[in-house]
């Protein structure tokens, strides 16, 4: 006789990142005030009580969405001398990943929703802050200071240089994309300015040869 208990940990991660890129949708599409839990948990086809067990509630589960994205960026930064490529190629490993998913459409629209919403919902702020832009400048941050132990970059507040290579990346391009006044980047467009970002930017804090 076959024993049906909870899913096995793959399983249960795979369900997890399913509910997410449901909600990642459903929140770009219908902003956070107008998204009940209730919508989430029926076009993702799991329960309510799954939702309050693996988040606790809608703004946990908002910022389990931005961390999701982020997570996709984030890991492309090691921290582990071991696994340590060129800065050159990392920053533009990171780069690329981190521009490719800024600028998706429902990215973009709800990054464009949460800005209109925050005065009325402050833990929104938080939640998107929190796990998104904080979380990405403090990984940037530790793994500039970790080059810099190394002789790598100039002594320049890692902090600094984070938000510093982030604000290269995204320019005044991303505002018109966030107007609607610049079409979706493609994968060559998303290349071409993270490699101009990350050269412009490592010019500035390489430390000098010697």
């Amino acid at each position: 006789m076959m024993c049906l208990g909870r899913p096995k940990k793959g399983e249960e991660a795979r369900r997890r990142e399913q509910l997410l890129e449901h909600a990642v949708r459903l929140f770009a599409e219908h902003g956070y005030s107008n998204l009940s839990l209730e919508t989430i948990a029926r076009e993702a086809r799991v329960s309510l009580r799954t939702i309050y067990r693996q988040f606790g509630g809608k703004a946990e589960l908002f910022g389990a969405v931005v961390r999701h994205l982020s997570d996709l960026f984030v890991a492309t930064l090691p921290l582990d001398p071991a696994q340590a490529k060129p800065i050159e190629e990392t920053l533009v490993d990171f780069g690329r990943e981190f521009l490719f998913r800024l600028t998706r459409p429902d990215m973009i629209r709800m990054c464009t929703q949460m800005q209109g919403e925050t005065r009325q919902f402050p833990c929104l702020a938080t939640e998107f802050y929190g796990q998104g832009p904080e979380r990405t400048l403090r990984r940037l941050s530790q793994f500039f200071a970790l080059h810099q132990k190394a002789g790598r970059i100039a002594a320049i507040d890692p902090d600094f240089l984070a938000g510093q290579f982030v604000s290269c990346l995204k320019g005044e391009w991303f505002h018109r994309l966030q107007y609607g006044l610049a079409a979706t980047p493609g994968e060559a467009e998303i290349e071409a300015r993270a490699r101009r970002a990350v050269d412009l930017f490592l010019r500035g804090c390489l430390a000098a040869e010697g």
